[in-house]
């Protein structure tokens, strides 16, 4: 039985109220199956860091050499000495700081890109039933905002957090060698700066999760009016919807401004605090240096060490931020990843034997859509379609015939009841097994932006240029594509724009006729036709459904008139069966819609 829409609800406002909640860095913890893969990349990425931190440490004792010995007259024939060795030093921190960069860069991108194909890869076969309650601008927004989060994070915020971990633990370590005295100063320093900062980082981890609701939000707001821009442009509507989004581009400016000015309150105080630490330790350095305590190489050996550790502290809080940010990211991401499809396929799907002969039965079905249910689509219905004949569903809006599509293409599945194809329980199958044997011409065709040989190829991507020509012969479709600049190579807009409403149909008919599978799905399929297109599509239908199991939901009686069984529904029911002159001369439902219909038309002729 499939998760009901308010399951679906209210398991995604739990996750985003305990993400909301979360303060840890655990959801980084689900980055973990994408960057196995990479161990390699990453364990050399990680010796090139030790590298170069180590040179980045060895600096300071060289200066101290350089500043006590290199400039003694006495030892002016030894001065070479140390100064090669400095040059020797900052060569190697530039080779190993490029090869860390480039390691880094590219386990960043190809992490993100792996990411990217899981999330769409998944999502892709999520059912319908998650679309009814998640909005595709928010998905969008995760694929997009949240993964060039996490980007930043792996290609570069998690190595510069790395390098200075180690940079300042081994300065301290250094500093303690150097000077107990001084090294305590530093410390007290530090103590007193990281707790502000920790609660800072509490903060900005609220605001980011804030800001990027509120993009997600932007990013649904714009994908919602642009998926209809013709309809918003029709209602004269441009100036509310100019409105409605820029009051969601505020709300994110708003709060990405707090997050912002936090951040700012944070460099600020962390900036100061090294300044401070800095003037403080040359203050009393200088006193010891006077007094006899160290030398003066020593004193700028501590304070570039000093120098190395509270600038790593600086850069810690700075990408700390960052790693705040990417958890909330990888949350969202694990939420997505973790919504499991309401049809899985089953753990021993039975295979369909070959050839299909496109067998379908409906028992005693029961559907309620998980938007609404309490309302009924389908009520006890039982139908036997053999193979190889013909059906049409005829009613009035809401009847129940989509819906029947959308139960045998498994896109949800009864509450009870079964749907038996070629005799197996379709629960029992593979939904994408499945839908391979059917083939589908919607009221309301899909183009995509691709060529047109692209889109009708879409029933078949192996098909041949030859197969294609003959799908689009037979569904009228050749003449009027041939007439494009390009013909079948023509690159049509998205969602074919730039074609009428009737070659859309036909390029959509030319996809079924190509991907000759056993079950016809035809819902309204000539309905946006002209009369003469209308007549040879017919033609070129009459010839596909030949030999193979068709089902048509048709609003216009008049185009089923010759298919020998008519199934009348309503509110989810059959209430009739029979031809067209059966069901016209019993009376009831198909009757008087055939007389609306027939009166209509020749009113219309007259």
């Amino acid at each position: 039985m499939s998760q009901s829409g308010e399951e679906f609800a209210s398991e995604i406002a739990r996750l985003a109220s305990a993400r909301a909640r979360s303060r840890s860095l655990k959801p980084l913890r689900s980055l973990a199956p994408f960057l196995r893969p990479y161990r390699l990349t990453i364990a050399l990425a990680a010796l090139a860091l030790l590298c170069s931190s180590t040179a980045s440490l060895l600096i300071p004792p060289a200066v101290r050499s350089m500043i006590d010995h290199g400039f003694s007259r006495a030892l002016a024939a030894h001065i070479d000495s140390y100064f090669v060795p400095l040059l020797a030093i900052a060569g190697a921190l530039a080779v190993f700081t490029a090869i860390r960069f480039y390691l880094v860069t590219w386990l960043g991108e190809r992490v993100i890109a792996d990411i990217r194909k899981a999330v769409f890869s998944h999502v892709i076969g999520l059912t319908p039933e998650f679309f009814e309650v998640t909005r595709t601008g928010e998905v969008l927004s995760r694929l997009t905002a949240d993964t060039t989060l996490i980007q930043t994070v792996v290609g570069s915020s998690a190595s510069i957090a790395a390098r200075n971990l180690v940079m300042l633990t081994g300065a301290l370590a250094l500093l303690f060698v150097t000077s107990a005295k001084l090294t305590s100063l530093v410390l007290g320093i530090v103590v007193a700066v990281v707790i502000p900062l920790l609660l800072f980082g509490r903060w900005i981890r609220s605001l980011s999760r804030r800001s990027q609701d509120r993009i997600a939000d932007t990013s649904a707001r714009a994908s919602e009016v642009l998926n209809a821009v013709q309809t918003v442009q029709a209602f004269t509507h441009e100036t509310y919807e100019r409105t409605q989004f820029g009051s969601a581009v505020e709300k994110s400016f708003d709060v990405a401004i707090l997050r912002t000015r936090a951040r700012a309150v944070m460099t600020v105080f962390a900036m100061a605090a090294i300044a401070f630490c800095i003037v403080g330790v040359f203050w009393i350095g200088a006193h010891d240096v006077v007094a006899g305590h160290m030398t003066a190489g020593t004193l700028m050996q501590f304070a570039l060490y000093a120098i190395i550790f509270v600038a790593g502290m600086g850069a810690l809080t700075e990408t700390w931020g960052d790693i705040q940010r990417a958890a909330g990211a990888a949350e969202r991401l694990s939420e997505l990843l973790g919504v499991e499809p309401a049809i899985p396929a089953p753990a021993n799907p039975i295979r369909i034997p070959e050839p299909a002969r496109g067998a379908i039965e409906l028992r005693d079905v029961v559907f309620h859509y998980p938007s609404r249910p309490d309302q009924a689509a389908l009520n006890g219905i039982s139908l036997n379609i053999a193979p190889g004949e013909a059906v049409a569903l005829v009613g009035p809006s809401g009847a129940g015939k989509s819906t029947v599509f959308q139960l045998l293409l498994r896109f949800y599945a009864p509450q009870s009841g079964a749907i038996l194809f070629d005799g197996i329980d379709a629960a029992q199958l593979d939904p994408t097994e499945l839908r391979r044997h059917l083939a589908l011409v919607a009221q309301d065709p899909v183009i995509f932006s691709g060529t047109v040989a692209d889109n009708i190829r879409y029933g078949r991507p192996e098909a041949n240029i030859a197969e294609v020509r003959r799908a689009a012969e037979a569904a009228a479709a050749a003449e009027f594509i041939e007439t494009l600049p390009a013909a079948y190579d023509t690159v049509l807009g998205e969602r074919g724009i730039n074609l009428s409403g009737g070659q859309r149909q036909r390029i959509a008919i030319a996809r079924a006729i190509l991907r000759d599978a056993p079950l016809l799905l035809l819902d309204e399929a000539t309905s946006a036709l002209d009369a003469e297109n209308e007549r040879l599509v017919q033609t070129g239908l009459a010839n596909l459904m030949r030999g193979r199991t068709t089902i048509v939901i048709a609003h216009r009686l008049a185009t089923i008139q010759r298919l020998e069984r008519i199934v009348v529904m309503d509110q989810g029911r059959i209430v009739a069966e029979g031809s067209h002159a059966e069901l016209v001369a019993g009376g009831g439902l198909y009757a008087r819609l055939a007389a609306l219909q027939f009166s209509q038309s020749l009113a219309l002729a007259g």
